[in-house]
């Protein structure tokens, strides 16, 4: 790579993914002038006001801290302006109006946490998961008007594992996506790039989940309801009904197994084996409604469980 200079950047984002970069970039030899973060929001029984993890870090770090309500706020774009950035960096924000990403003299760029143009949308993590992918990644990209469509800069790749969740997928592209933003910072400081226009024929979506993508069908085969149980473990949890109360499934293993969808097929002191219409579910971590996560030995002394039993 050739020598870089300092850049004056303008740091975006909001939740603990783009955390790492934030520190990334705050460690290198370029200047973060500003991080823009959303307003702090009531949460809690207390209903307190709290900080995004983006603003808990930029505080830590001694940052200046923008929260504009509204992006095309003019207060807001003319301060950005007068600042005058060489890069607007985006990690995990909101979507950017033109004249937001159009300040900087080098362009603004976004990583997402996909291999684009596969998975663009809110949810690129759980998609891949939902669909067994064997691979993913994060890419950095230039933003344009249209969400996610920008011409990609660079890529990485990491292997999806068959025991990886929702929360090892996302550490591992969180860790990643850092160091991409880095390396992405450091090459368009050199001039050490090219970028190239997304195939949109390839394109993939990645809806926003909702409360039925999280719904376990055991008329799907089991291969499909384990990879629904990996997309939302451990939080917000995939989830059935027993007796018409709702219960999480946090940890399952498909087992070769036959029977009606939806009945117990076996129970054992640490498991309970749930068919589906291809092979079956080996349930392993649960969480009753209102309560917390528990090993399914804990569950079963208080909710016995029986061959024949239904669920959904």
């Amino acid at each position: 790579m050739k020598s870089t200079s300092p850049l004056k950047i303008v740091f975006m984002g909001t939740p603990d993914f783009a955390v790492p970069a934030l520190e990334a970039l705050e460690k290198s030899q370029h200047q973060v002038q500003a991080v823009v973060t959303v307003p702090d929001k009531q949460q809690g029984r207390g209903r307190k006001k709290r900080p995004s993890a983006v603003k808990a870090t930029a505080l830590k770090l001694d940052l200046r801290i923008l929260q504009p309500e509204k992006l095309k706020d003019p207060d807001f774009v003319d301060t950005l302006s007068e600042l005058a950035p060489d890069l607007i960096v985006v990690v995990a924000f909101r979507i950017l109006p033109e004249e937001i990403f159009s300040i900087p003299a080098l362009g603004s760029f976004n990583l997402h946490a996909s291999l684009l143009p596969r998975y663009r949308g809110a949810a690129p993590i759980h998609w891949a998961l939902l669909n067994g992918d064997k691979e993913t990644g994060v890419t950095t990209f230039f933003l344009k008007r249209r969400v996610d469509t920008g011409n990609v800069i660079l890529q990485s790749k990491v292997r999806i594992h068959d025991d990886d969740n929702l929360h090892t997928l996302y550490e591992k592209l969180c860790n990643l996506g850092a160091e991409l933003v880095l390396e992405t910072v450091d090459r368009i400081s050199a001039g050490d790039l090219s970028s190239g226009e997304q195939d949109n024929a390839l394109a993939t979506p990645a809806p926003k989940v909702t409360s039925e993508t999280r719904r376990l069908d055991f008329n799907e085969g089991a291969e499909a309801c384990h990879n629904r149980t990996r997309a939302f473990s451990p939080s917000p949890g995939a989830f059935t009904y027993r007796s018409g109360t709702l219960l999480k499934i946090l940890s399952t293993q498909v087992v070769s197994l036959e029977g009606s969808p939806g009945s117990i097929v076996e129970v054992s002191d640490n498991t309970f084996t749930i068919a589906c219409a291809q092979n079956a579910l080996e349930v392993h971590i649960v969480q009753p409604e209102s309560k917390k996560k528990m090993d399914v030995s804990a569950y079963l002394r208080g909710n016995p469980l029986k061959p024949g039993d239904t669920l959904g």
